[in-house]
């Protein structure tokens, strides 16, 4: 705002009030008095516009964006460790708590899945702790133990929040209140949780289950009446809840609220996260009772994003020099990143189109190739229409 508000043009101002009759020149008394005291309100000016420029959302560094953000009630997402899925063998071995390393990362094995299958949380925060895969070193000896080896990512690390992420949430605060279970407080708490990077919500998902169907008929109740005498234990118990709440009319639709999720990678979520989340939101053995994030009444149901495999078969006329051999690999690349662009913008949009005209686009900007021809996604000649709840993965590029 102040950027013409230079040490000349203040120096001159001051000088101009000064009368001519007086000597102003370079190295005179009242140029030498008058020099320092510009350079001073110089640098005021200075500390002025940085003043301004932080006071503002818009334009703030990190440090003065956090503190506007805790204005609202947002501070920066801390980053989170990953948990990835460890394979020991023999599968009879307790690894539980034991700690392993994969070069420059070390990680601790936490929850058991299945016999051999444990939960491995890496010791370093964010996603570095997401690209490392195969077999584990023991930082301890641990008898018996054959090979460890670390085959998925469950939960994805993820950095700590970005400025300009932080920067959004502080705007979209201020056009979207989050606030009692509305769809802003669901989206706002689930993309929260670590391991979530989009989430869509959907009101009444179960709207196409009429409430009148579920009212017992008297051929129901002949059945109920006659059946419950052979039954017991739980079973009893849940066809006598079930029954008399149809009975009674109290199966309603309302209140129920789906999510469907993927993971901060951009990819479909791991039964793990989907079971995390539902845990925090909602938990399935308290069910609506506001036991979790979502309010009471709300029964809430998470899943995760179907992933869609796309196969791409299409004709290349190369550059002398290039071929399929040299130049697959960068063409899958900037396929996957077509693919990765729209992932991302997935909760945003009722449904996801991979369009033909974007993968030549993409394919053809690879240095070393001339013309792309005769496209094909998964063996159709159109574009691929998504589902509203599936999200594009790349499957393979042929010629």
């Amino acid at each position: 705002m102040y950027e013409d508000t230079t040490y000349e043009a203040i120096l001159q101002r001051m000088l101009a009030r000064v009368p001519d009759r007086f000597d102003k020149r370079e190295g005179s008394v009242i140029w030498d008095t008058h020099s320092p005291t510009a350079i001073e309100l110089q640098i005021l000016y200075i500390e002025l516009d940085s003043v301004l420029r932080e006071a503002y959302g818009d334009t703030a560094s990190r440090e003065f964006l956090i503190l506007r953000c805790r204005e609202r009630g947002i501070h920066p997402r801390e980053a989170t460790k990953a948990v990835l899925k460890g394979v020991f063998v023999p599968g009879s071995i307790d690894v539980a708590g034991q700690r392993f390393n994969i070069g420059d990362m070390n990680y601790v094995v936490r929850g058991k899945i299945a016999d051999g299958e444990y939960q491995v949380e890496c010791e370093t925060a964010g996603k570095a702790g997401n690209q490392f895969f195969g077999a584990m070193i023991p930082m301890e000896y641990i008898k018996g133990l054959q090979s460890a080896e670390l085959t998925g990512i469950l939960i994805p690390g993820e950095d700590e929040e970005g400025t300009e992420e932080l920067r959004q949430r502080y705007f979209s605060s201020f056009r979207e209140n989050a606030f009692g279970g509305n769809r802003a407080d669901y989206l706002e708490k689930t993309n929260a949780i670590p391991g979530v990077g989009r989430t869509k919500v959907t009101r009444v998902w179960n709207s196409d289950v009429s409430p009148a169907d579920m009212i017992p008929k008297e051929g129901v109740e002949t059945w109920y009446n006659g059946i419950k005498g052979t039954l017991s234990g739980d079973v009893r118990h849940w066809l006598d809840s079930v029954f008399q709440a149809a009975k009674q009319k109290k199966l309603t639709i309302g209140g129920t609220v789906l999510l469907t999720i993927i993971d901060s990678e951009f990819g479909p979520a791991s039964e793990t996260l989907v079971e995390a989340v539902q845990a925090a939101i909602d938990p399935e053995v308290n069910a609506g009772e506001g036991f979790g994030l979502a309010p009471i009444g709300h029964v809430v149901r998470v899943e995760s994003a179907a992933a869609r495999t796309v196969d791409i078969r299409t004709d290349i006329t190369f550059e002398p020099g290039y071929g399929w051999g040299s130049l697959q690999a960068p063409i899958e690349d900037a396929v996957a990143a077509y693919l990765l662009e729209l992932r991302k913008g997935w909760a945003d949009s009722s449904s996801l189109v991979v369009r033909i005209s974007q993968i030549d686009n993409r394919i053809l900007n690879v240095p070393g190739i001339i013309d792309v021809q005769e496209t094909l996604v998964n063996g159709a000649r159109g574009n691929l229409e998504l589902g509203e709840y599936e999200i594009p993965v790349l499957g393979g590029v042929s010629g």
